[in-house]
């Protein structure tokens, strides 16, 4: 008899071609992992039917360790080897954590220097990554129970507003695990595509993603299988984590009570959230925990709850108003809001949300599991086990890229919001006679100078020919991939040499870095205008000075000696000029040099004349 072989629509023909593609949301206070199974994707549970894994992890002194609903339940007794919130340190540097004394962990200098801070355990100095790795490789032993197979890769997801430090360290840590990452995507981005598929929406959607440390809101246009993000913004040191934080130290300012040693802290913290999670759904709370050795007791009511994070709220409304700004967009113009993150829970930030936006959110699918569900749901395309998938995702950048040019001002590249995997480029010249080398410098911020935007990568262009100053063309071509990373090329047109960098920048990175940049360029604006026009009228005043004394060397014989005075009276005004504050100034003594020299100019036209035109005849020329 024969037997007949049936597979889903759309997926492939043979079972033995399909590939384990999974999705993971690497979360700061869960994470999980899902799968397309049966053509619906759905989150991976545990052995005890849980899907979601507390990122957690607890180091033993004989070299094991606790992973999850184990080390979890243990935070308060072991605070300093129980490491978690470990996502809020991805990327980042010692100086970079704020309130470090408020934490029951001890911090390091793990990079000697590189700026990638570590934490000290009973197991010894363990780094962000390595941390994040221990909960990745749960998730991918998970995955690998569940369909008896070893894991194709995986999709992780990293908050929109995760600089190239904190998407790298991600991709590090993914790589210490054992598991390829076929793509970084953003979390709110995966939380369209779930959203988007399950109820086959189309239009213009926000999604406002506030988890347990960071916080992103993105506005997608969902068209036919494409999903468009159209601006994205956030704050990747804002969460759930802020709001227990707030909570912690209000009663303790109310109480008296002082949190010393590592265990009070993390106690402290472990009440705040369950008195958080609980004011969700009473009107009145006890907050409870062990401080030196006395239980604390204080009654918390969600009128005060509210009024003690207002702040914090309002953070993520700002920069949602701002998101809508970038997008040109108008509230009205929005067909809905999409929660995503288990802090949005927070009655008092779902009323917020609608009064921004003048409806209420959707909130049919599960704020913990959506994001890791449209991971699953790109990690099988993209393991190309749904060829007949119409799938198109177009993400952006969170800031822009550019380089350093003359005088310290900035060129952006590559714009914020950009539609990636992009490539964009532009030409460039050299600066001096016979310049035979080009330096140049990657930065990535919103304002005009290189000293207000954060560098991320130096290399050098050599061997380009000796010309003229202005005469090189040199093509610098910035390519940021599908995961947000970056690569730039410097080639010289005439010749063809060429420089490439892969930015791989310091873990050293701020979190709260990218959202002041965008701040400040707003409200530094007319600043930026004025320095950047000083900068270029200082440049323009540099080079002509530098073309009149290459002149005169060359040609200065055709000049009387009053004729001569004259220019160097002209170039000592601009050389005083030149230290003025004033653009205006600078401008006005470049435009009297370039009056004064025009017949000098003349007079070295007609004796170039002369001399091509020497011994011919008119005629025949």
């Amino acid at each position: 008899m024969a037997l007949l072989q049936i597979s889903e629509p759309g997926q492939s023909p043979n079972p033995h071609e399909r590939r384990v593609a999974v999705g993971i949301d690497l979360g700061t206070t869960h994470s999980l992992v899902a799968a397309v199974r049966h053509g619906v994707a759905e989150c991976l549970p545990d052995d005890q039917g849980r899907v979601l894994l507390p990122s957690v992890v607890r180091y033993l002194g004989d070299g094991g360790r606790q992973i999850g609903w184990d080390a979890r339940a243990v935070v308060a007794q072991d605070p300093e080897n129980t490491i978690v919130s470990v996502k809020r340190f991805m990327g980042r540097g010692l100086n970079d954590v704020k309130d470090r004394e408020k934490l029951p962990y001890r911090f390091s200098d793990a990079g000697n220097g590189s700026g990638m801070l570590g934490l000290r355990t009973i197991a010894g100095e363990k780094s962000p990554v390595e941390v994040s790795a221990e909960i990745l490789a749960t998730l991918r032993y998970r995955a690998e129970d569940t369909f008896n197979d070893d894991l194709f890769g995986a999709v992780i997801t990293v908050p929109a507003y995760f600089d190239d430090a904190q998407r790298q360290a991600t991709k590090d840590a993914a790589k210490l695990a054992g598991i390829n990452v076929l793509r970084l995507i953003n979390e709110p981005t995966a939380a369209a595509i779930a959203y988007g598929l399950d109820n086959a929406s189309e239009g213009v959607y926000a999604i406002y993603d506030l988890g347990g440390g960071t916080f992103d809101i993105s506005i997608l246009r969902l068209t036919q299988g494409v999903f468009e993000v159209i601006a994205t913004g956030g704050d990747s040191a804002l969460g759930g984590d802020d709001y227990d934080q707030a909570l912690a130290d209000w009663v303790l300012a109310q109480t008296g009570a002082t949190a010393v040693s590592a265990g009070d802290k993390a106690s402290v913290k472990v009440a705040a959230r369950t008195c958080k999670e609980s004011l969700s759904a009473s009107e009145m709370i006890a907050f409870r925990a062990m401080v030196a050795g006395a239980e604390v007791v204080f009654d918390v009511t969600n009128a005060q709850f509210e009024a003690l994070t207002s702040a914090l709220t309002l953070r993520t409304v700002q920069a949602a108003r701002k998101a809508l700004r970038d997008a040109q967009l108008t509230v009205d113009e929005v067909q809905g809001v999409v929660m995503v993150g288990g802090s949005t829970r927070m009655p008092r930030v779902r009323e917020a949300v609608a009064q921004l936006f003048g409806r209420e959110p959707l909130t049919n699918l599960n704020p913990d599991e959506v994001v890791a569900l449209g991971a699953a749901i790109q990690a099988n395309q993209l393991a190309g086990n749904n060829a007949a998938g119409d799938l198109l995702l177009l993400d952006v950048i969170p800031l822009s890229l550019g380089i350093e040019t003359m005088g310290g001002l900035v060129e952006r590249i590559v714009p914020r919001n950009q539609t990636i995997p992009t490539a964009m480029a532009q030409d460039f010249t050299t600066y001096k006679d016979g310049q035979t080398a080009l330096a140049l410098h990657v930065v990535q911020g919103e304002r005009d100078l290189v000293a207000d935007c954060r560098s991320l990568a130096r290399f050098e262009l050599r061997g380009i020919p000796p010309m003229a100053a202005g005469a090189a063309r040199i093509r610098v071509t910035f390519t940021v991939d599908a995961d947000g990373l970056l690569s730039v090329t410097a080639k010289e047109q005439v010749s063809g040499v060429e420089a490439r960098i892969d930015v791989k920048p310091s873990y050293g990175l701020g979190d709260e870095q990218i959202a002041r940049m965008l701040q400040e360029s707003f409200a530094t604006a007319q600043d930026d205008m004025r320095a950047r026009a000083l900068v270029e009228a200082r440049v323009d005043a540099d080079r002509m000075v530098l073309a009149t004394r290459s002149a005169l060397d060359a040609d200065g014989d055709l000049l009387s000696p009053p004729e001569r005075k004259g220019i160097e009276a002209l170039i000592l005004a601009l050389t005083d000029a030149r230290a003025s504050d004033d653009a205006a100034v600078v401008e006005a003594a470049t435009k009297a040099l370039a009056n004064g020299t025009e017949g000098f100019a003349a007079m070295r036209m007609n004796k170039g004349i002369q001399q091509a035109l020497a011994g011919k005849n008119i005629a025949t020329v």
